[in-house]
Formats: structure tokens, sequence, C-alpha cells
């Protein structure tokens, strides 16, 4: 069917330079209440939705329930003897609105404990492809291995009632929360050839998920709940967050609305960034055969990269206009913790060197750093060199935010999403004055 792909191919051709040509024209212009650009480019600035948990602003960054990021390391409760926030305090307060309390935090950790027994066919569905498989991959296998656990679609075949389905949906998502850290640490042995490490029954959900690691460098628990606690949300409008609340709102249950999520996350665009920045890194050193290149060296560098059409990955962000709040805590955390280290100090050096380089293109809207550009860094620091995996991390994480946002969805009884799609030939008789129907 050689001759069927080139048509498609002249054809898709021919209609994106007529696309670019139209929005050269006619961007600007309004269909109802958006321009004509950014029907084209991804909805985005496109206000489509309601995402309870959280919000990003361009100028001040995530917040919280209204808390920043520094505010709720000061404010949320922490493991005996630590400094970084236990990630059960900042679900508690995305779920509630309210801070909550030590006693709240450790009842949480409690209740994840008791749900977290991970069924054998789990590990037996991922086991089924082989270790080299991406971990994400393997993660999404896990997480759909998981669904047979599924209140939500047991009690939806029954027939319940839909002033229910709040209910059965914090079941599901209090149990995939409680099982991923043991399913994702597996994941990360198997890679590594070793065996599973069995939880503890002591621990909150980010050390016992660090335990299950098998990483035993000191500080490393303290990474983890940082780490787990800053990547959980960003509003709604991102891929895995989007992606899970569109699928549930379909009413499908948390695990299948999560799973959906995950293989957005695990794009080049989105959560596999944090594998591209570290990888840049790695590439960098070696080419310039220095592990602590100089500014001079890493500006070269940097042109070269921009001057081959790539990016520099880790900086840029659809929303923010200023350095990621994400960014910072985890340099704040690494000069505490590894002042010396020469990865964090060329991910630093990079922080200086590349910003004014980007503002001097005149067509970056934001030359900082965002959360990716860090975290590698941390990782790699506590010997986890394995960065393919570094996004099953992050996702881990983000089944916080994420299955928060679904569950005011569902209690808040939201529709199913279906936002109205049009054609080029509409558009161009749009433009010609002919009468549309742009909704249903």
């Amino acid at each position: 069917m050689e001759k069927l792909k080139n048509l498609f191919k002249a054809k898709a051709d021919a209609l994106s330079a007529e696309i670019k040509d139209l929005l050269k024209e006619h961007g600007s212009k309004k269909i109802g209440e958006v321009q004509l650009s950014q029907v084209y480019q991804g909805m985005r600035g496109i206000t489509g939705m309601v995402y309870e948990t959280s919000l990003l602003d361009a100028h001040e960054g995530i917040r919280f329930r209204g808390f920043s990021i520094p505010e709720l390391q000061a404010k949320l409760p922490k493991a005996p003897g630590g400094t970084e926030p236990l990630p059960e305090g900042i679900f508690y307060l995305m779920l509630t609105g309210e801070l909550p309390t030590e006693d709240d935090v450790r009842a949480l950790s409690a209740d994840w404990r008791e749900r977290s027994k991970v069924p054998a066919h789990v590990f037996k569905a991922i086991d089924a492809v082989p270790a080299t498989t991406h971990p994400m991959t393997q993660f999404g296998i896990g997480i759909m291995a998981l669904q047979t656990e599924s209140q939500f679609s047991k009690k939806y075949a029954e027939g319940m009632a839909k002033k229910d389905y709040w209910s059965f949906a914090y079941e599901d998502s209090m149990n995939l929360i409680a099982r991923l850290p043991e399913v994702a640490a597996y994941i990360y042995r198997r890679k590594q050839g070793k065996a599973a490490i069995a939880p503890r029954q002591d621990l909150d959900w980010a050390g016992n998920f660090a335990h299950m690691l098998g990483v035993q460098a000191k500080g490393f628990e303290e990474a983890m709940r940082l780490y787990l606690t800053i990547h959980v949300d960003h509003e709604g409008g991102n891929v895995s967050a989007h992606t899970t609340h569109l699928v549930g709102s379909a009413l499908s249950d948390p695990y299948l609305s999560y799973a959906a999520g995950m293989n957005g996350l695990a794009g080049p665009l989105h959560g596999l960034a944090n594998q591209e920045v570290i990888k840049w890194i790695f590439e960098m050193q070696k080419a310039l055969g220095t592990e602590t290149p100089s500014g001079e060296q890493i500006a070269g560098y940097v042109q070269k990269t921009l001057g081959e059409g790539k990016v520099v990955p880790g900086y840029g962000h659809a929303v923010l206009r200023k350095t990621d709040p994400r960014f910072t805590a985890q340099m704040e955390f690494a000069k505490k913790h590894m002042a010396n280290d020469a990865i964090c100090k060329t991910v630093w050096q990079i922080y200086e060197t590349v910003p004014p380089i980007l503002q001097s293109l005149g067509k970056i809207k934001n030359p900082w750093p965002n959360v990716d550009a860090h975290s590698g860094a941390l990782l790699v620091h506590y010997g986890m060199n394995e960065y393919d995996y570094y996004t099953v991390l992050f996702g881990v994480s983000r089944a916080l935010g994420v299955l928060a946002g679904l569950l005011w969805s569902r209690a808040l009884s939201f529709p199913i999403e279906r936002p109205k799609s049009v054609t080029t030939a509409n558009v161009k008789g749009w433009l010609k004055g002919e009468d549309q129907i742009w909704g249903e």
C-alpha cells in the first residue's frame, strides 16, 4: 500500500501549507470566544475545564489549593526527623482543601499500607514482556492488570446509583495509589536483574517506595518525599491530567483513566522530558570530554544543539514565564545535601548559561528551566542511572494529583467531555462569510 501512503503524504503536505497561510492571514480572528490560531495550535490558552486541586499561574508558578511549594514545604507534616513534606499531606490538601494535621497524615499512611497488597497476577503480567521493555510500558501493563480490582466497574455493572459514583471511585483511587509504589519498584528491580524487595509496614508511602527501590544512599528517602510531592499536579490542562479527566468523564474507572494519563505522560513533550534532560547532559559531557564543563563550553554546546534544530531539554514551559518553583526546590535540596556533586554543579552552570542564550533569540517566551531540568541530577547522585525509568517515578507522583482531580469530577457529577471540532473546509467557508454550524 505504498501508493496510499504516498498519496496521504501529498495531501497532508498540501493541507499543511494551506493551514500555515490561513493562520498567517487570519490567525487572530475569533471563532466564538477563541482565536483561529488556538483552534489549530493545541487549544493553547483556552479555558475549557474546571480542575479543583491546583492552579498554574504564569508568573507565580503552581499553587496547590492556594499554597505555593515553599509554603507547603514549611506547612505540611514531615517524617520523624525529616525536613521534606510527606506526599500524603499534599494529597489530603488537594482532596479536602485543608492542611492536614500530623494525625491526618499518619492515618492516611496507615490506610495506604492496609490497601497496598498487589495481586500476584499483576507481576505475572509485567513478566510477560521482556525486561528490556521501556519501564513506562511495563508500568502501563501493571496498572491495567490492577484494573481487575476495580470496585467502580463492578458496582457500575450491577447498576449503582449516580450519587454513589464518587464513593467507589474513591475506593479505586485509594487502592491504586497504595499499590503503585510496589508495582513501580518491581519494574525497577526487574530492569536491574535483581529480586524484588518486600514492602515494610513501618514506613510512609514515599519512604516505603524508596526502600523497595533498593537505593541505600543516605538521604534518598527524603529525596523521594520531595520528588513525589512536587510532581503531583500541575493544574488540569497538561496531557496526563487532562487525559485522566477526559477518559474518566466517560465513566471509565480510575484504573483505566490513570493508565490513559500515563500513556500521555510517556510522551517526549511531557513526562519523558526528564529522561531527555539527563541524556542530553551525559551526551554533552561525552562530547566535551569532561564531567565539569565550563560556562563557555556549555554555551558552545547549547549553540550547537540549537543550530541542529533541536531544543535544549528542560528549558521552556507552555504556561510558566519564570523559573519553575519545582526546579528551585530541587536545587535548594541539592545545595543542602550534595553541594559538591558534579552533575548538580553542571545543572547549575547550565542554569546560568542557557537563559541568556535563549533570550537573545528573541522568539522564546520562557527561557527558564522547568522541573525536568534538575530531577535527573538528583537521581543520578543517588545511583539511579537508569534514566529511562525516571518517568515512572514521575507517574507514581502524578497519581496523587490526577486521581484527586478525578474524584472531584465524580463528586461534582461533571459530564462527559465533548468539545466541538471543525474541518479546514469549515474554516475556509467561515472566513468567506458563509453560514456555519459551530455547535451541536
